[in-house]
């Protein structure tokens, strides 16, 4: 049984006259009445009478109509699914991100994909740092990722989206707690709340630039996964942290944030494999291009090797 044998059914089915479905499906008549013998012969039913004025479905042929038009229908849908997966329009696409752009950027991008992409699905990832989600996109865990540049390994292009200044994370009862500007160094004497150092943070690297920059070494007191927990540490009051500005949006009693001008800032840009062509990753950077998302307009690949 093929395919076209159940078009050919069906034509004549709802028709009920060889002529007429032979004129809908642009053949001639002999053919079709053939390939409607064939069906039945492999069917072992008969699935019309036929009279000299008319073509009637048998009830085996009724039932029959039934499933041959859901089988159609399904594998037009397919055909149309695969066309917009082609396309770039339809389909999964595994976003990775820090903590706190789950904050500022995430309801920014799903809104956008919803309004002009929206048969793609987001596949979330959060709470994800830099080199994780640089491993997860080179192992094909996620397909683009909201990340801190400069990435460390070969083969991940990016954009930029933002660059955030770093600001100061104070206990409430902190002694520069009233303050709406500290110079990094007032700091110290500070005991830190920073990243894990094997988690290779590039908000690490410029906490300890701004510091260096201003005659020492920040002391590291806590050690800690993702942000919410280095926010909640300050909160009870077991230390200090420099973080990107978007810790604002945070939601934790018990911290102040103070502006620190002497510090540095860090970027934040949607970063993919370099060799990814697929049409739905072209089609998402072209909508946030198009939607103003990225602070640039040209695609920086990083790829060479950066400093820690």
């Amino acid at each position: 049984m093929e395919l076209r044998h159940l078009r050919y059914f069906v034509a004549v089915a709802e028709t009920r006259h060889f002529g007429r479905a032979a004129r809908r499906l642009n053949m001639a008549q002999p053919p079709l009445s053939q390939a409607i013998r064939q069906l039945e012969a492999d069917l072992g039913v008969t699935l019309f009478t036929r009279t000299t004025r008319q073509v009637r479905p048998t009830p085996a042929g009724s039932v029959f109509y039934d499933d041959a038009v859901r089988i159609l229908k399904s594998v037009d849908d397919a055909a149309r699914r695969a066309q917009r997966l082609a396309d770039g329009c339809h389909g999964v696409l595994r976003l990775g991100l820090t903590g706190l752009a789950a904050y500022r950027q995430l309801p920014r991008i799903a809104r956008i994909v919803d309004q002009h992409l929206p048969e793609i699905a987001l596949e979330v990832h959060t709470d994800m740092l830099t080199p994780a989600q640089e491993r997860a996109l080179l192992h094909d865990g996620i397909d683009v990722g909201v990340l801190r540049p400069p990435t460390r390994e070969d083969g991940i292009a990016h954009r930029t989206i933002e660059r955030e200044p770093l600001v100061l994370v104070l206990p409430a009862r902190h002694r520069l707690a009233g303050e709406s500007e500290v110079d990094v160094a007032e700091l110290r004497s500070e005991s830190f709340v920073m990243y894990s150092a094997g988690l290779r943070s590039v908000v690490n690297d410029a906490v300890a630039r701004s510091c260096l920059a201003a005659g020492f070494y920040p002391h590291c007191a806590h050690e800690v996964g993702e942000t919410s927990m280095q926010v909640a540490l300050v909160a009870a009051g077991l230390g200090v942290a420099l973080a990107p500005a978007s810790v604002r949006a945070l939601p934790l009693d018990g911290v102040v944030f103070a502006d620190v001008p002497g510090a540095e800032s860090v970027e934040l840009a949607l970063a993919w494999r370099a060799e990814d062509t697929s049409p739905l990753l072209r089609n998402l950077l072209t909508t946030l291009d198009d939607n103003d998302v990225f602070t640039s307009h040209h695609i920086e690949d990083a790829r060479e090797d950066h400093p820690s």
